[in-house]
């Protein structure tokens, strides 16, 4: 169905390219109003783009806040603008419509930092327990949430920077010494990190999508999810059960949920076992409860939010 979908957006799209070509939303070399421009698939590519990129850029997000990013699909405008963008910054398999629509309408301009980001099989269930049989994910096996590790993420800034410099070589020394900056505050919150999760009396902990594997793996802790890769996705009451002893095994104190999807389920288990539920955001996209935190404030509340969880000193 949602193939099908695409199909028809992406039918329209090309005819919308060329109605939206002559609007003004860019030149012919790629800029708007005299400045560079980018599209980012998501947030945090958006973040990166926008800080790195400052007054040089016109950054233009596909994914709107409030939108979960893994099931995102195109308007026949956004087409238009992956297709005028001189760059177009994205995560190649994570959102399947940019994929086509770059491939479609930016080749040239299109940049994946997923090689940069160097994916792998986490380990994480990338699978929809939604019945008696869980439903495969796509055919993705790697896990995409790199953003999530800082020292991928650091990689990914880099790359951007590079990239940028080498799109538009005029403005490569501003690009440079904004990228310098972002990256110090990045190594800053690499050490917070591996100082405040060094000593804890916990090294487990839960939450309702499995986004967070990476950053376990960097930090020496053990990610158990609820749900798969889709993180809306109903977990079967086989699974809840599973959840629920290593829970009460290990002595777990909170199970967490994410600000873009409905708690219910992480409140339904931690009513039954008798814990407390908070926050930890897989930092995909902001909504109006977080719209004045960046992917820098969010990691650090994730870090709070883990210490607490965790009795960590």
């Amino acid at each position: 169905m949602r193939s099908g979908l695409r199909a028809i957006i992406a039918g329209a799209a090309t005819l919308a390219v060329l109605a939206l070509a002559g609007c003004g939303a860019a030149t012919a070399d790629g800029t708007a109003d005299g400045k560079l421009s980018v599209v980012t698939s998501f947030y945090p590519l958006e973040f990166i783009a926008r800080t790195v990129g400052g007054d040089a850029v016109h950054v233009t997000t596909l994914t709107a806040p409030g939108v979960e990013p893994h099931d995102l699909e195109l308007t026949p405008k956004q087409v238009a603008s992956i297709a005028e963008a001189k760059l177009v910054v994205y995560e190649k398999d994570l959102q399947p419509a940019v994929d086509e629509a770059v491939d479609q309408n930016a080749k040239d301009a299109g940049f994946d930092v997923a090689p940069v980001a160097q994916l792998e099989d986490t380990g994480a269930d990338f699978e929809q327990h939604t019945g008696a049989a869980p439903i495969a994910h796509k055919d993705n096996a790697l896990d995409p949430h790199f953003w999530l590790d800082p020292v991928r993420y650091a990689a990914v800034v880099k790359a951007v920077e590079e990239k940028l410099a080498t799109v538009d070589s005029a403005n490569a020394a501003g690009y440079h010494e904004r990228a310098k900056a972002l990256l110090a505050q990045i190594d800053a919150l690499d050490t917070a990190y591996k100082t405040g999760l060094a000593h804890c009396r916990l090294t487990t902990f839960v939450t309702s999508h499995q986004a967070f594997a990476y950053l376990a793996k960097r930090y020496g802790l053990t990610m158990i999810g609820i749900a798969g890769f889709t993180p809306d996705a109903e977990p079967t009451p086989s699974r809840i059960k599973e959840v629920q002893d290593i829970v009460k095994a290990q002595h777990v104190t909170t199970i967490f949920y994410e600000e873009l999807v409905s708690p219910k389920v992480a409140e339904t288990i931690a009513n039954d076992v008798g814990v407390q539920t908070a926050v930890l955001s897989p930092i995909e996209g902001l909504s109006d409860a977080n719209s004045k935190d960046t992917y820098l404030t969010l990691m650090r509340r994730n870090l709070q939010e883990l210490e607490k969880a965790n009795g960590c000193s």
